[in-house]
């Protein structure tokens, strides 16, 4: 017996290394035969077993504990923090024109409503009767659907929406523009998400 075997520590052998198939090494001894291949990575680390909880429940990775009736497992909940480091200007053009658009005909379609509404009501017959014994212009009478007729109103707001289209989609790329600018200084917006 020698005196590495008497102190417990292995005997080197004087046969180099060999890599096999698997790319692990393998020791060749004097007989000629390889030995068996030595783990590496996570082969190498020991396996344990999952702890149990107090009741004997087994808790996995992601998921809270199983309940002994035969519950289905429930998710814990993630919080996520992101941050909203650039915008594209063309996407927010895009987004903005269409949102814009859609503004301007409710826009529209809005003021026809209440028109009819208030036309429907006398509402304008009851101004005109007010405004005119207010005024008392002689023989002249006095009627305000000369001034906010069906055709001229419904006109002023078709001009206010497509004014509103192009402003909204000018200020809205001008804004990313500006909030790349921004955040490429000082960050961007941070957000925290929670799948709850």
């Amino acid at each position: 017996m020698s005196t590495a075997d008497s102190a417990g520590r292995p005997v080197r052998s004087s046969t180099p290394a060999r890599r096999g198939e698997g790319g692990a090494l393998r020791r060749i001894a004097d007989t000629g035969t390889p030995t068996r291949p030595v783990p590496t990575g996570r082969e190498a680390a020991p396996t344990r077993p999952a702890p149990a909880g107090r009741t004997g429940e087994a808790r996995t990775g992601g998921e809270r504990p199983v309940s002994q009736s035969g519950g289905a497992p429930r998710p814990s909940s993630r919080r996520v923090r992101l941050t909203v480091s650039r915008i594209d200007p063309w996407s927010a053009m895009k987004i903005s024109f269409l949102l814009s658009v859609a503004l301007g005909i409710a826009l529209v379609i809005a003021t026809v409503v209440l028109w009819t509404v208030l036309d429907a009501m006398g509402v304008f017959d009851q101004v005109n009767g007010v405004i005119g014994q207010v005024v008392q212009d002689g023989g002249s009478k006095f009627d305000i659907l000369d001034f906010i007729g069906f055709t001229r109103v419904v006109s002023l707001s078709i001009v206010i929406g497509v004014v509103d289209v192009i402003l909204f989609t000018a200020i809205a790329t001008l804004g990313a523009f500006l909030y790349n600018v921004s955040a490429a200084l000082v960050g961007g917006v941070q957000l925290t998400l929670t799948d709850d």
